[in-house]
């Protein structure tokens, strides 16, 4: 367990494994700990870094959220990461919003990427139905600040994840309730809810470096909402979405079968 100090915080980070160094970039939970099973399959063949993002958990701010720079931020405390293990370039996975924060260090730290799997980022700004699904953030926000965390979590899971993600976060409420979920999820619905699904990314500065990109999705969420925005990426920069096994939650409910299917992508870079 390590701390390294980055501008406006502290991150908390493990690294285990030998290899090619692979960095892991969590989503809603914002904290490492969401990838511990798929770790364990990885660390054969890579160095894998888990982190907390900044202000959720381990990885605590040094004075008030910036949410205006937030998703600059987080593209550089992964930057950072990098530069503080390595000077060599690094894989970089990130999933949900976790995988916006990844696209955003190949647009401004290329140098420092040797490729990238973005898995389900939530960017519905690039979605032809975006108006309708930011009115759903929206309203997960309301219910939030005037019915609680639970109903407002209640909201957001049933209207975009399947039934085997719904028993994952249910598994995962059952077993790890207490203060710091708390604290992560009133986080994330305060600075990142609304907020990230409204990025606009850099599509022209993303075709620069197409080569690197890797889109993943669900097998079993091609139907659903966290699966759609890569289907416009694929189409915008001539790439095509690798399914995964599970949904949006697969590197949990099948850690080791999605391992090995990261691995076996990460092959062709």
């Amino acid at each position: 367990m390590s701390i390294l100090k980055v501008p406006g915080a502290q991150l908390f980070y493990e690294v285990s494994g030998s290899g090619p160094l692979l960095i892991l970039i969590p989503g809603a939970s914002g904290t490492g700990e969401s990838f511990r099973p798929l770790t364990h399959h990885l660390i054969p063949q890579y160095q894998v870094v888990i982190y907390d993002r900044r202000g959720f958990s381990s990885s605590p701010l040094d004075g008030p959220a910036d949410p205006v720079h937030r998703l600059e931020t987080d593209a550089d405390d992964v930057r950072r990461l990098i530069e503080s293990l390595s000077d060599q370039p690094a894989i970089v996975f990130g999933s949900s919003s976790g995988a916006i924060v990844a696209l955003e260090v190949l647009t401004r730290a290329p140098e420092r990427v040797q490729a990238l799997v973005a898995h389900e980022p939530p960017a519905v700004f690039l979605l032809p139905d975006a108006a309708s699904w930011l009115a759903f953030f929206d309203g997960v926000y309301e219910t939030y600040r005037e019915d609680g965390i639970p109903k407002a979590m209640q909201q957001f899971a049933s209207g975009i994840l399947g039934s085997v993600d719904l028993q994952v976060l249910e598994q995962v409420r059952r077993e790890h309730t207490n203060a710091s979920i708390v604290s992560n999820t009133r986080y994330w619905m305060e600075y990142e809810l609304r907020q990230y699904p409204r990025v606009q990314l850099d599509l022209v500065a993303l075709a620069a470096h197409a080569e690197r990109i890797l889109l993943g999705g669900g097998y079993d969420s091609q139907d659903q909402l966290p699966y759609q925005p890569n289907r416009v990426l694929a189409e915008q920069l001539d790439l095509c979405v690798v399914d995964f096994p599970g949904g949006h939650l697969g590197f949990l409910s099948y850690p080791a079968s999605f391992a090995k299917a990261l691995m076996d992508a990460l092959k062709d870079f």
